[in-house]
């Protein structure tokens, strides 16, 4: 079992200047697909369990299919809630044996955020497991816009949270399917000069390869969210798998010839940011 919480891996990415990716998670087929990768880039990793993925699938059984592929290989897994809303939605994820819990109370007003995220800290740590809390609020492609973090809030949120990372807004958009926006990395700076927590950067598959590279290297941030980027991997081998043979209809084949181009391309993400030999 390789099982890990966030801070078992955060902070030797902090430490040694890399990052590790969280992987946004939908289904089986990703995410084994994400496992194959990390083992086989020897890196650690994050499989995350957002919205999307928790509207589909039961949580008690994301836990279980993300534990049984943490056993299945020897490199650092972290079992992740992604943008848990309630104490509720977080208290079922650590039953469900996550090892991570991201309480997102980026849209209420500040003191709210503190107080709801510091609750989630402190049930996660009681558990001997990690957390995760968002300052500021990371908008989305053709959606909401994006709130930029404010660097002495983050610092506010950072002390009377006690969370182990700290996910802000820096430019980054969910949901974005190029990459021709780039972070503000005076913004970010400014934020890194006032707290020492590690960083998270959401909607990471909008931020350009070299920039991203470059902060994995040299920043305080030492977690990437990548989803947008693995989805359009996938969508673009399901087609081809489909329209391959319009007459083929079990799904078990059709999907299985998903997991090579998604590996593949989730191996790019994990050598991008300078996690390949760190586990």
């Amino acid at each position: 079992m390789t099982l890990a919480t966030l801070s078992d891996v955060l902070r030797p990415a902090l430490r040694d200047g890399y990052a590790v990716p969280g992987l946004v998670c939908l289904g089986w087929e990703d995410m084994r697909a994400y496992a194959m990768a990390a083992q086989a880039e020897r890196a650690p990793v994050i499989l995350q369990a957002g919205p999307s993925c928790r509207a589909h699938t039961p949580l008690p059984v994301l836990g279980a299919m993300m534990r049984h592929l943490a056993d299945s290989v020897d490199v650092p897994v972290v079992v992740h809630l992604d943008h848990g809303y309630t104490l509720d939605d977080c208290r079922a994820a650590l039953d469900a044996g996550f090892t991570s819990l991201m309480y997102d109370g980026s849209r209420k007003p500040l003191a709210q955020n503190i107080a709801e995220t510091a609750q989630v800290a402190e049930l996660a740590h009681a558990a001997g497991i990690s957390s995760e809390g968002e300052i500021g609020f990371v908008g989305y492609a053709g959606g909401d816009a994006s709130a930029g973090t404010n660097p002495a809030e983050a610092a506010r949120f950072a002390r009377e949270t006690g969370v182990d990372a700290m996910a802000i807004s820096v430019g980054n958009v969910h949901l974005q399917t190029d990459h021709a926006g780039g972070l503000d990395e005076g913004r970010l700076r400014a934020i890194e000069g006032v707290t020492d927590v590690p960083l998270v950067i959401h909607g990471g598959s909008g931020v350009p390869y070299a920039q991203r590279a470059a902060l994995a290297a040299g920043s305080r941030i030492a977690k990437f969210n990548i989803g947008t980027e693995l989805r359009l991997a996938f969508g673009q081998a399901l087609r081809a798998a489909v329209n391959a043979d319009p007459a083929r209809y079990d799904r078990v084949s059709i999907l299985k010839e998903t997991e090579p181009p998604v590996t593949e391309a989730a191996r790019a993400v994990i050598r991008n940011l300078g996690a390949s030999g760190r586990a």
